[in-house]
C-alpha cells in the first residue's frame, strides 16, 4: 500500500507540472476495439449484449491484471511500481479538474466562461452558469476524475484502475454513442455501480472535511425512501455543503474580483476547495495504515 501512496502522489505532481502529459491518455484503442469485437458478433448478435462488454472490458483488464502479478516481485517490486504508476496516471482525468476550473474563472465574459464551462459540465448545449450546477460538476467530475481511478487503483492495482477507466469511457463518453443500445445500458448501470462506493467514501470525506450536519441531513433526505443505486446524493451533499460555507465565509475579496462578482463563481471556488480537502483527507487516511502496517 505504501507503493501505491507513493503512486498517487507522483500522479498528482506530474498532473499539475506537466500538464501537457495529459494528451498521452488517449483511448482511441478503446473505440476500434469495442466496434472490432461487435462488428464480429455472432449473427444471433451475441457480442452485441453484455458478452460483447465483459470481453471488450475483461481481457485488457486480465492482460494488465497478469503483467501486474508477474511484475510484483521482480527487483524488489521496482517495475511494478513504474507500471502501476504509469497505468494509474494513463487513468486519471483525462483532463485536469483544476485546469477546467480556472479556466472558468479566468474567463473574461460570461460567454467565454460558458465555453470553458463546457469541459467541466459535459452538456451540449451548455446550462446556465448556476452555482449549484457548478458546485454538481465539480464533485461528479472529482467522482469521475480522480476519486473513482484512486479508489479502483487501491482495491485492486493497475488493473482496477483501467476497469474503472474503460467502464467510464463505455458508460458515459461520446466517442461510444455509436455502441448497442443495450451494451451502452449495461456499461452506464456497472458504471453507476462502481461509482456508489466512491460516492459514499466521498461524502463520509465531506462530512468530515466540512460541515457534518449539513452533509449528513442531505445524504439522509435522499435516501428517506432506502438505500438505491444511484449517486445523487454526492451532489445534494455537496450543493449543501457549500451552502453552509458560504454562509459562513467571512473573507472579503477585494473590488473587481472575478470571484467577489460572481456567486456561482464563489460556490465554484468553495467546491474545488472542498474536493482539496476531501483528497487530502483520503490520502492522510492511506497514510495512516501504510505507518500502521509498517509499525506492525
Amino acid at each position: 500500500m505504501s507503493a501505491a501512496l507513493i503512486a498517487v502522489v507522483v500522479v498528482l505532481v506530474a498532473g499539475h507540472m506537466a500538464a501537457s502529459l495529459a494528451s498521452l491518455r488517449r483511448f482511441d484503442w478503446l473505440v476500434e476495439w469495442r466496434r472490432y469485437v461487435v462488428g464480429t458478433s455472432m449473427p444471433d448478435g451475441a457480442l452485441s449484449g453484455r458478452a460483447g462488454l465483459l470481453l471488450i472490458v475483461g481481457l485488457p483488464v486480465l492482460l494488465v491484471g497478469l503483467l501486474q502479478l508477474a511484475l510484483h516481485d521482480s527487483l524488489w517490486g521496482l517495475p511494478g511500481f513504474v507500471f502501476a504508476t504509469l497505468l494509474l496516471f494513463y487513468c486519471w482525468g483525462p483532463r485536469d479538474l483544476d485546469l477546467d476550473v480556472d479556466a472558468i474563472v479566468a474567463a473574461p465574459d460570461s460567454e467565454q466562461k460558458r465555453d470553458a464551462a463546457a469541459s467541466l459540465l459535459h452538456a451540449d448545449p451548455v446550462p446556465p452558469l448556476d452555482g449549484h450546477v457548478l458546485v454538481a460538476a465539480v464533485f461528479n467530475g472529482a467522482l469521475r476524475r480522480w476519486f473513482g481511478p484512486l479508489f479502483w487503483f487501491f482495491l485492486l492495482g493497475p488493473a482496477g484502475a483501467l476497469l474503472y477507466r474503460m467502464i467510464a469511457l463505455l458508460g458515459d463518453d461520446a466517442a461510444h454513442d455509436e455502441e448497442p443500445v443495450a451494451q451502452h445500458e449495461d456499461a452506464r448501470w456497472l458504471l453507476t455501480a462502481l461509482d456508489w462506493p466512491v460516492a459514499q467514501l466521498m461524502t463520509i470525506a465531506l462530512a468530515l472535511a466540512a460541515n457534518f450536519d449539513a452533509v449528513f441531513s442531505a445524504w439522509r433526505e435522499w435516501h428517506a425512501g432506502g438505500l438505491r443505486l444511484d449517486t445523487g446524493f454526492l451532489a445534494a451533499a455537496a450543493r449543501a455543503s457549500v451552502d453552509v460555507e458560504i454562509a459562513d465565509d467571512d473573507t472579503d475579496l477585494p473590488d473587481g474580483d472575478a470571484i467577489a462578482a460572481s456567486p456561482a463563481l464563489l460556490e465554484l471556488r468553495d467546491a474545488m476547495s472542498l474536493v482539496w480537502r476531501m483528497l487530502l483527507l483520503w490520502l492522510a487516511v492511506i497514510a495512516i495504515f501504510v505507518i500502521a502496517h509498517l509499525i506492525g
